[in-house]
């Protein structure tokens, strides 16, 4: 008796395991079309459950690259006008005693790569009749220092002109929006008024100090807040304004090598500088409620727009549990001619694992391309003094994405268990006697 070299039984099974699978995969696509008359309601519903797995994978992609860059754009321009850690004196006043050591130490500080003083105030802007509360940053531009925040760099390098002219006035710039609202162009005065070092005249009246500045520059960060609310001078214009010693500032501000590791370094400056009396503050903790309120809002959005998948996948087992009942017969007969359950099962798995694949295709695709026309084209304004910012930022991470397409799939592959069973669990003479 001859036996079979090794090896082909393992070939013959393999050859015989994958034409079962084509035949899954030809009964499946015969069922998921309208192949035959009266089967045009069930071709409609597949559409349907298909549309649903495509609105929903669409919907989530776009609003969670909404959520994320809504984080991503607030991030940038917080960073962009604050420093990474902030470094300041416990006491009445915002007052900073002898910022040059505390900025040396703070300096030699691991991970640490740029550090600045800063003397921070609230005046009043007067023109006219018409006046504007801000707040006024002094930077220091006197020493070569690397720069602190984006908006110090464009100050030290002239794209933001704040240099003052032979016999000219203190120089000052503005954030676009207080200078649209005052009317403020390059080259007008203003009245600076002090609301912090008020001066008594000799009976009794209390006035502040005030100066003639010259506007020099005009900025827009795109950050609501800031374009209204913020102006700034050199660090000795604002310190002979609020009468500080030279060696006084209001806090000294850091940068450090990654933005993510801000609260460790803080916690070194600290301990660098004993604690008491100085406060070391991380812009992670400063806007925390900000960023919390956003990520909370995230997680919130996206749990409700998972019920639209999962809307979907309720259609998916609505269509295949149809083509049970409307296969049963078909199904029957082909039990009785050799069509296991396994082949069944297989089947049916196939039906649903090809719509929600589809679908979560192409609503990934159509997600992607509707959240690049937003970002590049700003085709969605929202109002700045709501939302911090003018238009609609839409930022997607990978990550983002390989969970949205993860999700989608698990969920359309757990709608079809239920019919699947359904279908392989037929017994051929039942179902051929089906009406």
């Amino acid at each position: 008796m001859s036996r079979a070299p090794i090896g082909t039984e393992a070939r013959t099974g393999g050859r015989r395991a994958t034409s079962r699978a084509r035949l899954a995969w030809f009964l499946a696509r015969r069922y998921l079309g309208a192949t035959r008359k009266g089967g045009r309601l069930l071709s409609f519903i597949t559409w349907v459950a298909l549309g649903g797995v495509i609105v929903g994978v669409t919907a989530l992609v776009v609003v969670i690259g909404v959520m994320t860059g809504m984080q991503n754009e607030l991030r940038e321009k917080i960073l962009g006008s604050n420093p990474h850690v902030m470094v300041r004196q416990n006491g009445p006043s915002l007052r900073l005693d002898d910022w040059e050591s505390v900025a040396e130490t703070v300096a030699g500080t691991e991970g640490v790569v740029a550090v600045s003083p800063v003397a921070l105030t609230r005046v009043s802007l007067f023109r006219s009749d018409y006046a504007e509360v801000v707040y006024l940053y002094g930077v220091d531009l006197k020493h070569e220092r690397p720069p602190v925040t984006a908006i110090e760099d464009s100050l030290r390098t002239g794209d933001i002109p704040l240099s003052r002219r032979p016999d000219g006035l203190v120089p000052v710039v503005l954030g676009s929006g207080v200078a649209a609202r005052m009317n403020l162009f390059p080259g007008d005065t203003l009245t600076v008024a002090a609301l912090e070092n008020f001066r008594v005249g000799l009976l009794g009246e209390v006035a502040p100090k005030m100066a003639q500045w010259e506007v020099t520059g005009i900025f827009n960060t795109g950050m609501y807040d800031y374009d209204y609310r913020n102006a700034y001078a050199t660090l000795e214009d604002v310190q002979e304004l609020l009468d500080m010693e030279p060696h006084a500032a209001s806090f000294v501000g850091a940068k450090t090598s990654d933005p993510w590791r801000a609260e460790a370094v803080a916690d070194s400056v600290s301990a660098a500088l004993g604690g008491w009396p100085y406060a070391v503050d991380p812009w992670t903790r400063t806007n925390r409620q900000l960023f919390s309120a956003l990520k909370l809002e995230k997680l919130a959005m996206a749990v409700i727009l998972s019920l639209i998948v999962l809307v979907a996948a309720f259609n998916i087992v609505s269509t295949l549990v149809m083509v049970v009942v409307n296969r049963t017969r078909e199904i029957g007969i082909l039990k009785a001619m050799g069509l296991t359950r396994r082949d069944t099962l297989r089947t049916f798995l196939f039906q649903g694992l090809w719509i929600g694949a589809t679908g979560t295709v192409a609503g990934t695709a159509l997600g992607l391309v509707i959240s690049v026309l937003i970002e590049r084209y700003g085709l969605i304004p929202i109002p700045p003094d709501v939302y911090f910012v003018d238009r609609l930022p839409v930022s997607l991470s990978p990550w983002d994405v390989v969970w949205i397409v993860g999700v989608s799939l698990l969920v359309s592959f757990a709608a079809t268990i239920y019919p699947a069973r359904q279908a392989s669990g037929l017994e051929p003479i039942e179902a051929i006697r089906h009406e």
